[in-house]
């Protein structure tokens, strides 16, 4: 049992189980009373040297006094964490504050007498230094234990007090010094003694936050590429009888051709059977002669903790759960769920599942199929993730049939269907993909986002190398998972992930049709398309699907329905070698006539006229026209073989692949994918394919933006100081408070935001006296809740030049509105004309900050056409915001308005996005309405709120999600 050593109780939030550099996991956790036999047990398998290296002579064991020493700690002054493995610790850290002296200090210094002894001196100050000291075991060394426990001891010291660290270190423990230099932190390094002495703040720095993600990076892709590529696979629960889960699972690996070494295991077996459908057959893992890297679990909920002891004791690193009865089967199963995944981490194992479908790898490397897909998919360079099994099998079958009926022979590159992604979720899935040299395109099924702060910066990260194409669901959080769920409408999220460069589709036949065209085709320049094929109607109804759409359609050329091959051929390369096109669909039907086109032979057509210029897009519209589609696969004669370049044309990169890539190894670029042959996909209908071409344009001119990302502008008024000042004084009111006028005025003013005033009139007398305070021509308008920024109910007079009107206007809205109790009437100076629009911003304990602009009124409230942009933003984002919504047009003199100026609400969204940022207490602005002019703008409504900011856990160190 845990408990506390000294003053403070055991710090239970510290717990933490984090993915290693080779993919493993451990667990970290405070070190306590309980673990004098673990530290002195931990202590006998360090070598010699390790033991030199951490206290600066040989020290062969530990006293009774080293063993109190480092098992009692208050949790403030003296810290101590240990990584574990199965239960035991496999590597320490500790720290201890000490003064400026270099001696042990503490955070609460208790009051000294003076030399007299007769009074009582000032305390002297708290320090927020700490001396940290590290120990790994010789075994695990290089696994990234050292930095992951950095990470960890010095969030636990900053929340503890603690500013900076220091630590001494013997010039050849290079290995230590390296764990400190490239951790990101600022330090200073100094040589005294025969000692070098390392010091450096512990405030998060961009660097640093740079060094954790890559380090996250590549452990979370390790851990996935441990499951999709494993040396040997155990199939457990594998009947005696043919048919069941596990049998099936087991010939679907057999099949497939898997690479490695196949177990079988099933402890029912009889005696003395050494084999089962020509696999080797064990009745338990443990009896496996050899290493098992991945275990396919097929047995009953209630015997799956025996089969994940037995494979944690014989060192099985990854675990794929098909058993059901989980967290999809109520509040028992989420508890069994939980003690699953906390029993599998203990000894270091990830699991995809449980409820899971399966893994599949297509590399000629590996031929894993340890799923239930009876088939192995084509081969390929798209990547599948499904959180759902039933939406697993029918995008595999969808691209096994449109794999070779209509793009050729696209395949899979690997397939993850999660089921209840209890551990591995899309998140590790994407780290994986980022740097896969297989995967070219990303196509993911998500039912939920369970972290979307973290998912968005993977997808931006992920959008800048290579496609990731969603279909999201409306789930809630996955079942039985620690994580803070959105509160952000669906909508919303949708378009954050869109801002990050996701391709956002609505249906499964859409990411099927976008990831298509997206695995062999380039990206477009552009958004102009041309349109040539031998129907004119189904060339109009493509060219009106392409307005639809927002594209740029040329006009349609017709071929006539007597066009031949050769006819094709002269079109399309015509088109494609127009400065004016960007991308060109094809329409087909039925060949009519002798010297019509045959299905091989306009495939043939189509496909070398491509090739001549490889930059841009073709696509195929056919109607009713199965042998195009066949013929458009088997036409490969003249498909350039890889690292080939068409006749007569200038070697060109795929638009898809960025241009300078280094190795994996050594950076976090993405190796260059393989070249591959030029497939044209083909759609039975214009729309499906016009509007996968859209999605195609916007993601290429998001591809372009991100290159030129822009920057978060300063702004000299800005005092930001002064704001967190003011914060801090009304924050010590209480938790949580939305502002009153003034101070919400004094807030935003100190970030250049002026608030036109508003000023209450309870009377009619009152009313006239702010008026004349303010200066006609005013306002009148009632702030009710129910009338608030509802000028089509009556609630507001406008232009309001003189005290009579005002009277008047003041006794029209008491006499159909009610009293001014109720109606809370205030007088406002009349602003200049202009567009009435919204400004919001709200920090989402999931997502994070928030920043939403709209038109005032209907457009926003009844039709939701709002705009949305993560924080901070930079100025090239603030203007796209602008131009976002629907209504845009109105900001831009629609039917010969006057435009309205957008750089100054251009400039009003940065400085609010600035506000939010800089002070996350800020959890909520919003300004209503604000009037944009011709020259300028006027904010006539405004509401704060502040409340301690939710904890930001993407700033903390490496986690995996509790349980």
């Amino acid at each position: 049992m845990q408990t506390s050593s000294d003053r403070h109780e055991y710090p239970a939030h510290w717990e933490a189980d984090v993915v290693l550099r080779d993919g493993g996991t451990a667990r970290i956790r405070p070190i306590t009373v309980d673990d004098a036999d673990r530290l002195v047990s931990f202590y006998e398998q360090v070598s010699d040297e390790s033991k030199y290296y951490r206290f600066f002579a040989p020290y062969p064991r530990l006293s009774a006094k080293d063993v109190h020493r480092f098992t009692h700690h208050d949790f403030v002054d003296r810290v101590g964490l240990a990584a574990t493995i199965g239960g035991e610790f496999i590597a320490t850290v500790r720290y201890d504050r000490i003064g400026p002296d270099g001696m042990p200090a503490s955070s609460h210094p208790s009051p000294t007498a003076t030399p007299a002894g007769g009074s009582v001196a000032s305390a002297p100050p708290v320090s927020d230094e700490a001396e940290v000291a590290f120990l790994v075991q010789d075994a695990h060394q290089g696994r990234g234990v050292a930095s992951a426990l950095l990470e960890h001891i010095a969030a636990v010291a900053r929340e503890r007090g603690i500013r900076r660290f220091a630590a001494e270190v013997l010039p050849a423990n290079n290995k230590m010094i390296k764990v400190f230099t490239d951790a990101g932190y600022t330090q200073k390094r100094s040589f005294e003694d025969g000692v070098v002495r390392l010091e450096f703040d512990l405030e998060p720095t961009d660097r640093s936050l740079a060094v954790q993600y890559a380090r996250e990076q590549r452990a979370e892709g390790r851990s996935v590429q441990r499951l999709l590529m494993p040396g040997s696979v155990a199939v457990i629960g594998t009947g005696r009888t043919p048919g069941g889960v596990g049998r099936s699972v087991l010939a679907n690996l057999r099949d497939a051709g898997f690479t490695g070494r196949l177990h079988a295991v099933n402890r029912s077996l009889p005696e003395g059977q050494k084999e089962l459908d020509g696999v080797p057959a064990h009745r338990s893992v443990r009896d496996i002669d050899g290493p098992v890297d991945l275990a396919v679990v097929a047995v009953r909920a209630e015997h799956v903790p025996e089969v994940v002891e037995e494979c944690g004791r014989h060192g099985v690193q990854g675990l794929v759960v098909l058993s059901a009865g989980y967290a999809e089967s109520g509040a028992e199963g989420r508890e069994r769920q939980r003690e699953l995944v906390r029993h599998a981490r203990a000894y270091g194992m990830r699991i995809i599942g449980p409820n899971a479908f399966g893994i599949i790898n297509t590399s000629a490397e590996v031929r894993l199929n340890a799923s239930l897909a009876p088939e192995m998919p084509r081969p390929g360079r798209i990547g599948l993730f499904s959180q759902s099994g039933a939406i697993g099998i029918a995008l595999l079958s969808r691209l096994h049939r449109r794999g070779g009926g209509v793009t050729g022979v696209t395949g899979v590159s690997t397939f993850v269907s999660a089921g209840n992604r209890a551990d591995v979720s899309g998140n590790d899935v994407l780290q994986y993909w980022y740097d896969d040299p297989d995967t070219d395109v990303a196509l993911m099924y998500l039912e939920s986002i369970g972290n979307p702060r973290k998912f968005t910066r993977l997808a931006r990260r992920t959008a800048a190398a290579k496609p990731l194409v969603v279909v999201q669901g409306a789930g809630s959080a996955p079942q039985g998972h620690a994580v803070r769920a959105t509160r952000l409408p669906h909508a919303t999220v949708s378009a954050l992930l869109r801002q990050a460069g996701v391709i956002r589709v609505e249906t499964i036949t859409e990411l099927v049709d976008t990831g298509l065209l997206l695995a062999r085709q380039p990206l477009p320049d552009g958004a102009r398309v041309a349109i040539l094929g031998n129907s004119e109607s189904l060339g109009l109804l493509t060219y009106d699907a392409c307005l639809s759409e927002d594209l740029r359609p040329l006009h349609p050329l017709d071929l006539t329905t007597a066009a031949s091959p050769a006819d094709f051929h002269r079109a399309l390369s015509s088109a494609l070698a127009d400065d004016a096109c960007d991308a060109v669909v094809v329409t087909a039907i039925p060949a009519v006539g002798e010297g019509s086109a045959g299905d091989a032979a306009l495939a043939e057509a189509l496909r070398s006229a491509a090739e001549r210029v490889p930059g841009k897009p073709v696509l195929v519209v056919h109607v009713e026209l199965g042998g195009l589609a066949e013929a458009l696969s088997a036409a490969t004669s003249t498909a350039p073989q890889a690292g080939s370049t068409p006749s007569g044309a200038p070697e060109r990169p795929h638009p898809l692949r960025p241009l300078d890539r280094l190795a994996a190894k050594t950076t976090d670029e993405v190796p260059a994918p393989q070249n591959c042959s030029r497939l044209i996909p083909a759609y039975p209908a214009a729309e499906r394919a016009v509007r996968a071409l859209s999605e195609v344009v916007r993601y290429a001119q998001w591809r372009r933006d991100a290159a030129e990302p822009g920057k978060v502008p300063g702004y000299e008024d800005i005092d930001e100081k002064g704001a967190a000042a003011l914060i801090d004084g009304l924050l010590a009111r209480g938790q949580g408070l939305t502002l009153g006028t003034e101070e919400t005025c004094e807030l935003l003013g100190t970030y250049g935001v002026r608030v036109h005033r508003a000023l209450p009139a309870p009377t009619p007398d009152d009313a006239v006296r702010a008026a004349r305070d303010l200066g006609y021509p005013v306002a009148l308008k009632a702030t009710a809740p129910h009338l608030r920024h509802r000028a089509d109910l009556g609630g507001v007079r406008l232009d309001l030049t003189d005290e009579e009107q005002l009277r008047r206007a003041y006794g029209e809205l008491t006499e159909l509105f009610g009293t001014p109790e109720e109606l809370r009437p205030v007088v406002q100076r009349m602003a200049p004309r202009g567009v009435d629009t919204v400004v919001r911003a709200v920090i989402d304990p999931a997502a994070g900050a928030v920043l939403s602009f709209g038109l005032a009124g209907a457009a926003s409230q009844l039709l939701g056409d709002m705009a949305h942009r993560l924080v901070p933003v930079t100025d090239r984002e603030a203007t796209s915001l602008v131009r976002s919504i629907r209504t845009a047009p109105l900001l831009f003199g629609w039917r010969g308005s006057t435009p309205v100026d957008t750089p100054a609400l251009e400039e009003l969204l940065l400085r609010v996005s600035r506000l939010v940022d800089d002070h996350p207490e800020v959890v909520a602005v919003t300004l209503e309405p604000v009037v944009v002019a011709p020259r300028g703008l006027s904010v006539l409504g405004a509401s704060v709120r502040l409340a301690p900011p939710p904890a930001r856990d993407d700033l903390g160190p490496r986690t995996l999600p509790a349980y």
